[in-house]
């Protein structure tokens, strides 16, 4: 539920998953009016390149009748992966679950798709090798969608 501080950005992007323009509201809180910057307070289920608590700077436009965003002003060091559950033996309630034991969290869209935040502290490579082994088994499929410089790897290739 938004609280009292809490302001709708307009994001709008092109999704390669639908080939097309796409638009997702996310809240925000106010760092700084004057100036148009904005911290993020809702994971994005779609929009890519963003993370909760990066700020953002936005503007108003008449034709939108609200924020939209320009530019990431600073990135918070969080990464943003989205998740869709491939076996329907699984829902989302309970794999988000292994992901915030280990100091991530997340947000459900529906029972097949998740956001996951991790957090600049975390060891990416430890959540990835779950992913990993998740989608080895057929059970999720995933998506990078941001992923901040704190959290970047470098491919090893397998002997």
């Amino acid at each position: 539920m938004p609280d009292s501080n809490s302001i709708k950005i307009l994001f709008n992007f092109f999704s390669d998953v639908l080939d097309d323009y796409a638009t997702e509201t996310l809240l925000a809180e106010v760092v700084n009016q004057e100036h148009g910057y904005y911290k993020l307070k809702s994971l994005p289920f779609y929009a890519p390149k963003i993370a909760l608590d990066d700020t953002v700077w936005a503007e108003y436009k008449e034709a939108e009748g609200m924020l939209v965003y320009r530019k990431t002003v600073q990135h918070s060091g969080n990464s943003t992966i989205h998740v869709i559950i491939l076996n329907g033996e699984y829902n989302a309630d309970a794999i988000a679950a292994v992901f915030e034991k280990n100091g991530c969290s997340t947000e459900k869209l529906n029972n097949k798709y998740f956001a996951i935040t991790v957090p600049a502290a975390i060891d990416y490579l430890r959540v990835k090798s779950k992913l990993d082994e998740l989608e080895m088994a057929k059970i999720v499929d995933y998506v990078e969608s941001c992923l901040s410089d704190k959290h970047q790897y470098k491919n090893i290739p397998l002997m």
